[in-house]
């Protein structure tokens, strides 16, 4: 009887899942967006109008094919896991308030290892430089990634829920952190410095992050993490300030480079 529920069960809670991820998302980009437009860090080279409807055209296509191809993967995934007592909290019996928080911690460490990843493998860094070669900085550029990242990111993210027997409910939440995390490390607006220095002790900020989008190698090669600066501090890729303070690729620094078109087959480039 249990076996026969499970499948309503899980579907409802997936089309929960995306209802939230979808509010939580729209919320924290109305609000990123409204402060790069009162507080703005630098200049832009492009204007919203022409860079917003690639980048976010880019957003849609990815949201398109994870939908189609690995729907509700990262939940189902840990449904999974849980259902059948797989996995290291689930094997180890942790109470979910223990769980759920590890895993938290856990699932952030795995992006931080997963974004050092797709910088040092040059076929997953094809992939990623769509992300770098945005030559303004702001919260689109958190959601700018080439489909085949997206995919393998969420296979990749699926496989570490599993492993850890992270209860569905950490997963949720941890996405919900993902997304908020990119938009809030990539908006193009300015904290007071204490304030910027006292938060990045712990998180990391826009202007801590930026320094990682230099087109300077041994700038983008530091400060990975989306969430906790911990990562960063702990494996010596922390840098504090940027020499240069540019963004980009210059590769790919040009107006046209920036279409939607371009931005597909930009792997492909030389």
């Amino acid at each position: 009887m249990v076996c026969a529920t499970r499948p309503i069960h899980i579907n409802k809670i997936m089309t929960d899942d995306a209802t939230l991820r979808l509010g939580a998302f729209l919320a924290v980009f109305a609000a990123a967006a409204l402060w790069e437009g009162l507080a703005p860090a630098r200049p832009r080279k492009f204007s919203r109008a022409w860079r917003w409807p690639n980048n976010l055209g880019l957003v849609a296509l990815d949201t398109l094919l994870v939908r189609l191809a690995l729907p509700g993967i990262g939940f189902a995934a840990a449904f999974w896991a849980q259902s059948r007592g797989f996995g290291l909290f689930n094997a180890l019996d942790a109470p979910f308030w223990l769980a759920f928080a590890a895993c938290l911690v856990a699932l952030d460490f795995a992006v931080w290892a997963q974004h050092v990843a797709v910088h040092k493998v040059p076929f997953l860094w094809r992939l990623h430089r769509v992300h770098h070669a945005d030559p303004d900085f702001d919260a689109t550029t958190g959601l700018r990634f080439h489909p085949g990242e997206i995919l393998l990111s969420a296979l990749y993210k699926a496989a570490i829920a599993a492993l850890l027997g992270a209860p569905p409910e950490a997963v949720l939440a941890f996405d919900i952190l993902l997304n908020a995390g990119a938009l809030f490390t990539h908006a193009n607006a300015a904290l007071p410095s204490g304030l910027d220095r006292a938060i990045r002790r712990i998180f990391v900020t826009p202007d801590m992050h930026r320094i990682h989008h230099s087109p300077d190698r041994a700038e983008t090669d530091s400060n990975y993490g989306f969430n906790l600066a911990l990562w960063d501090r702990l494996f010596g890729t922390y840098r504090a300030e940027s020499a240069r303070g540019e963004i980009g690729l210059e590769r790919f620094g040009a107006r046209g480079d920036q279409r939607l078109d371009r931005l597909l087959v930009q792997p492909l480039a030389d």
